[in-house]
């Protein structure tokens, strides 16, 4: 199997009609890893996936845009499909909010092993391996990439124009990066990006390809999708639900 990802949901920063917040389905031969889990985003894991074959959820930082769905995860992990020890990597303070809104039944154990995570951290899940980097973001966010057979993609998570993809390292087959604005709204200081500096930032770090992400409801793709292409020479993008894309 090629290194694919499947888009759960894109939506920036709350969720537009037909289209939940951030999450995705990570994919290649040995692992199938969720990448963020945004409120809504069981339902369309569920059409990608059987559940029994999540080997692994990794969230990027404490918005509850990108891990809310993690509670109803855990949930279905005790109660419908059960499970134990799904590996869950994820940034401090998301794990101490995830700790304060759970409740564990009494003979309960959580289905869910939580592993702190941070800019240093390298992960091997089955045949992927993540590494990552702290973008520019109001908390602790965490750009991520994964490497797997031959390929690679590097996924911007949520962040300002202060960051670029360099900080992944060379070779980025696939750049996914937050455009949740159009160029109209640059320096504003918004702590996103908009397409063009997304297509700026996927351009000076080498990447082949560009997938726009978190736009922000009422943005119009085709526009962002032009601004883009202004800056960026290879192909481009706008994620969508249920797009499946192969690395």
């Amino acid at each position: 199997m090629s290194l694919t990802l499947t888009v759960l949901g894109c939506s920036g920063s709350y969720a537009a009609p037909g289209n939940p917040c951030t999450g995705y389905l990570v994919r290649s031969e040995g692992a199938a890893v969720v990448l963020d889990c945004g409120p809504g985003t069981l339902g369309p894991l569920q059409e990608a996936i059987d559940l029994n074959e999540v080997t692994a959820i990794v969230t990027t930082h404490c918005h509850p845009d990108h891990w809310l769905e993690l509670p109803v995860i855990r949930n279905v992990f005790i109660w419908f499909v059960p499970r134990s020890n799904v590996p869950v990597y994820g940034t401090a303070e998301t794990r101490a909010m995830d700790q304060a809104i759970t409740v564990m039944r009494s003979g309960k154990t959580d289905p869910l092993a939580w592993t702190v995570i941070d800019p240093a951290s390298e992960l091997t899940v089955g045949d992927q391996r993540w590494s990552f980097a702290l973008t520019d973001h109001p908390v602790e966010t965490l750009a991520a990439r994964v490497d797997a057979g031959g390929r690679s993609l590097a996924f911007s998570s949520d962040t300002g124009p202060g960051w670029d993809f360099r900080t992944l390292g060379e070779g980025i087959h696939v750049a996914v990066c937050d455009a949740s604005h159009g160029c109209e709204r640059e320096g504003e200081g918004i702590p996103h990006m908009s397409a063009r500096e997304a297509a700026r930032a996927a351009s000076v770090a080498g990447a082949d390809r560009l997938l726009l992400t978190h736009l922000a409801p009422g943005c119009d793709p085709d526009a962002q999708l032009a601004e883009a292409s202004e800056a960026f020479d290879g192909d481009v993008a706008v994620a969508r639900p249920g797009l499946v894309l192969t690395v």
